[in-house]
């Protein structure tokens, strides 16, 4: 009973969300969330640093994914500290990854890539635990532990599309580009970016334009993942688990690739791509290969019971500032700003 409203309860809160987010985000005020000023300049102006909805969406995904996971690890009799541990393992590999693999790829300092850094986790993931297992002491479970970071990783590229809408990252083609027909089916589902300062805006120039929602798609494909595969991971069923949930989001991502007007680098099939396909067979090797771990009885209620410890909380509010400050202080939007007295209130 507790598994099924564990999975309605999330099906319900996802589908709210998306279903304000698809409609509110792609507006102009729901690029900057605020402005802190900086200098003065000689003109008596400040000069501010922008943060964004970006990070606090990107934030939000990153938190939702670590309580997914130590729910899950819990479930499992996993120790709090060791699933703590590989947690801030693979977080602090993933993080920088991001913005490097960003750079090689795309030739941009100022910008992050989640399929990047998904695809070094997935590489890195039963290594780590290994490590996290020898440094502890404790027997982990490679499987468990790797569906339990598979399905994690899910919710939070779903959610974590929510950034890329609000900044305008991200974006699909025009509709202009697809036939009548096409045009008039998709039509109802595509977002038009307003704002000079979205991404689409100052790099491709579509702001305005209706667009195909391939981040609204991200999102729901990869939530749906999120969902199937913890409903596998609750059934006990780990390899299966690891193994749909990192399939269908990275042949999504190598499917969507081809519906972004975003520079994707350079060729016909793009980098990401070849690590979409890379991971899907690293993920089918490790399933066959490595042993199957014992199977282990899922008790979810105990998973849940971690989140109300006031350490956890304050660890998770802790881990949300964190981010937030990495992916929300923008570095290629401005602002300038004017303090003043409202006399006729004095």
């Amino acid at each position: 009973m507790t598994e099924t409203i564990f999975i309605a309860a999330l099906t319900l809160i996802l589908v709210a969300l998306f279903r304000w987010a698809f409609r509110a985000l792609p507006g102009e005020n729901w690029q900057i969330l605020a402005a802190v000023p900086l200098h003065k300049h000689a003109s008596g102006r400040w000069a501010g640093l922008n943060l964004t909805w970006y990070g606090f969406f990107s934030a939000s995904a990153y938190v939702l994914a670590a309580a997914v996971y130590l729910v899950l690890a819990a479930s499992v009799g996993v120790p709090l500290a060791a699933a703590g541990a590989v947690l801030v393992a693979v977080l602090g590999l993933c993080a920088p990854a991001a913005k490097l693999l960003a750079r090689l790829i795309e030739g941009k300092s100022f910008t992050f890539t989640v399929g990047g850094a998904s695809f070094v986790g997935i590489l890195a993931a039963p290594f780590l635990v290994r490590w996290v297992e020898a440094l502890s002491g404790w027997p982990l479970p490679v499987f468990p532990l790797m569906a339990a970071i598979a399905v994690a990783y899910a919710f939070g590229e779903g959610v974590g599309r929510l950034a890329c809408v609000s900044f305008g990252c991200c974006y699909g083609r025009p509709l202009s580009d697809f036939g009548p027909s096409a045009r008039g089916r998709l039509e109802r589902w595509s977002f038009t970016f307003t704002g000079k300062t979205k991404k689409i805006a100052y790099e491709s120039g579509l702001d305005g334009q209706k667009v195909l929602p391939v981040q609204a798609f991200s999102a729901v494909v990869n939530s749906a993942a999120g969902l199937a595969g913890a409903v596998l991971f609750l059934a006990s069923q780990f390899a299966a688990a690891f193994l749909m949930t990192v399939v269908l989001t990275q042949a999504w991502r190598f499917f969507s690739e081809f519906l972004r007007a975003d520079f994707r680098g350079h060729g016909r099939i793009s980098a990401y791509q070849k690590m979409n396909v890379a991971a899907v067979l690293y993920a089918a090797a490790l399933a066959a290969l490595v042993p199957a771990s014992a199977p282990a009885a899922v008790d979810l209620a105990a998973g849940l019971w971690i989140l109300w410890s006031p350490a956890m909380i304050l660890s998770l509010q802790g881990l949300w500032i964190v981010f937030f400050l990495y992916t929300g202080r923008s570095s290629v939007t401005g602002s300038t700003m004017d303090f003043f007295v409202h006399r006729d209130r004095i």
